[in-house]
């Protein structure tokens, strides 16, 4: 299974900040170590054209020049640096490569990426550019491109499938209004950020939700959605931070509860054949080993259904 990463763009934050640097490398370290099957590969830059798909050229300069004002960066929770700017533009081109590689083989990932606070001419919540609406829209035009011979649809529609902890505001605002876009989020009710936008279909979940109820929503999500729209692709954002260890979540799944989740999503998309590109997103706990492991045992899921893709006859 073919997976993304831009460990080595590195940013220096200061100390005590809360955004966790180190997991990206840790991940990938362990990946290396214990999952041969991984392809680990560098991701390439997304360009300004490619960006531009989702992000005004005014917003995209002023990232990439430091031009942004410092407000702007606040709200991000960055500091501006060169490396910032790569970084940002890297995490949003392994979403990218994921998706084109699982439209071939079925399954795909990047190691960091589900930026989904970042709106077409702002970031926030330690989110620049917003990977999930460029690659959707990449993906949609170079499907277009390739004509609708056969069977095959004349558009590419794409589900965002959101399970980090925190509403995909920037997603939402993005696809806002667009037919060929299934965002859904499954968040915090009481979460950041704190004034959220429409997705096609937001699911509020309590402070201490547990294992069962989350599943449960999550079964009636994925129903839902399926009733209401039928994906070519799925880009899956699979936080972390519903975890019970985890300092900003604010839910109480466990191990067992998380992996189940992934393997739900993984199933559904699986069951009814459609590829399905996945970023980590979030995850900021109290030990940063238990946010390590959440995302390891993703990647663990994630290998067991590319394999099934692998033996799909073609």
């Amino acid at each position: 299974m073919q997976v993304f990463y831009a460990t080595q763009f590195v940013l220096t934050l200061p100390p005590g900040h809360r955004f966790p640097m180190a997991k990206y490398q840790l991940v990938r370290d362990r990946l290396a170590a214990e999952r041969p099957e991984i392809r680990l590969t560098q991701a390439e830059p997304a360009s300004d054209g490619e960006l531009a798909l989702a992000h005004t050229p005014a917003y995209i300069k002023a990232i990439c020049d430091g031009s942004i004002g410092p407000q702007a960066m606040r709200e991000i929770g960055f500091p501006w640096s060169e490396a910032m700017a790569e970084r940002a533009r890297r995490s949003v081109g392994a979403t990218i490569a994921a998706c084109r590689v699982a439209l071939r083989e079925g399954v795909a990932g990047n190691i960091a990426g589900g930026t989904h606070h970042s709106h077409a001419d702002k970031g926030g919540g330690f989110c620049v550019f917003n990977d999930a609406a460029v690659a959707a829209r990449l993906m949609q035009a170079e499907w277009g491109r390739g004509g609708g011979a056969g069977d095959r649809p004349r558009t590419l529609r794409v589900a965002v499938i959101d399970l980090d902890v925190h509403q995909g505001n920037g997603t939402a605002r993005i696809f806002r209004g667009d037919p060929t876009v299934f965002t859904l989020s499954i968040h915090g009710q009481k979460n950041f950020p704190f004034r959220k936008e429409a997705s096609d279909l937001d699911v509020e979940l309590p402070d201490g939700c547990r294992d069962d109820d989350y599943l449960q929503a999550l079964e009636l999500a994925l129903a839902e959605l399926e009733r209401r729209f039928e994906p070519g692709l799925v880009i899956y954002l699979a936080g972390a931070d519903p975890h019970e260890g985890d300092r900003l979540g604010r839910l109480k799944l466990s191990w067992d509860g998380l992996e189940a989740r992934d393997r739900r999503v993984f199933d559904w998309a699986f069951q009814r054949r459609i590829p399905l590109a996945f970023a980590m997103a979030g995850g900021y706990g109290v030990r940063i080993e238990d946010t390590v492991q959440v995302q390891l045992n993703t990647f663990g899921v994630a290998t067991q259904y590319w394999r099934r893709w692998q033996n799909q006859p073609r």
